[in-house]
């Protein structure tokens, strides 16, 4: 069982996100959806493994998918569907996989709910054009969809449609074991605890363990962080992380943050 009763699903399903654009190479734009999109996947089952940053070149964006789609369950693009000649992304998919691309009149029906037929541009129907075989991914706020192809799912990199979008692909895909944490801050220097957390980490294969320092009022601390899908395994991790602290002499210097 996993916490608040949950049966464990004994399976490990992973992702990977390609973010898609030069102006995010270019530091013109900051990227404010892979925070997002690692909360979401954790908290549903989902483990984000590999995070690639691309530009609009075609080739570089085929070759991620292409890696990453045979690598992970899933594979979640966000940037590059818009209405400008730079919007290569949907092109680039559909190469990736060997399909055509054309316009869809699926997802100009959705755009009709926002567009008049004499706002249906030709820039607004390159939005429309979708690889063969791909479901559409519904958008709530423009009506524009993106879509998923196999166990791709591209998306808009404008965070707020992102997440609609994130949100409304969400019931398709397969979970498994919702990757479970908890955090031991210790107000001391990370070299006074990493000889006890390696020699804890020894004993659990099955948790996994970091240290992340901080600096906080003038003091030096580390977080020690520990993450299962077995929540047996990590509390059994985490007694025998305390025990070795307290037989460093470290307990006095412990907060211990409640299970995420």
């Amino acid at each position: 069982m996993t916490s608040g009763g949950e049966k464990s699903t004994g399976k490990t399903i992973t992702a990977a996100v390609v973010v898609i654009g030069d102006e995010i190479l270019s530091g013109r734009t900051k990227d404010q959806n892979i925070g997002v999109i690692a909360d979401h996947l954790t908290a549903i089952g989902i483990q984000l493994r590999e995070v690639r940053i691309v530009g609009d070149d075609e080739t570089e964006i085929v070759e991620a998918v292409n890696s990453l789609r045979a690598a992970h369950n899933y594979v979640f693009t966000t940037g590059g569907i818009g209405p400008t000649h730079d919007d290569i992304t949907a092109d680039s998919i559909a190469a990736a996989f060997g399909v055509g691309i054309d316009i869809d009149e699926r997802a100009v029906e959705q755009m009709r709910a926002r567009y008049d037929e004499d706002k249906l541009t030709e820039a607004r129907l390159r939005m429309a054009r979708i690889p063969h075989g791909a479901e559409l991914v519904y958008n709530s706020i423009s009506m524009t969809p993106g879509f998923k192809l196999e166990n791709v799912i591209v998306m808009a990199g404008v965070p707020a449609i992102m997440r609609v979008m994130l949100e409304a692909v969400t019931p398709q895909l397969e979970r498994g074991d919702k990757m479970l944490s908890r955090t031991i801050r210790v107000m001391q220097p990370e070299g006074d605890v990493a000889p006890g957390l390696s020699a804890v980490q020894g004993e659990f294969d099955g948790v996994a363990m970091g240290s992340y320092p901080f600096f906080e009022k003038g003091t030096l601390g580390t977080n020690l962080v520990l993450r299962s899908t077995d929540p047996d395994q990590l509390e059994q991790a985490l007694k025998a992380l305390l025990a070795r602290l307290q037989e460093d002499g470290l307990l006095d210097h412990v907060l211990l943050e409640d299970e995420a």
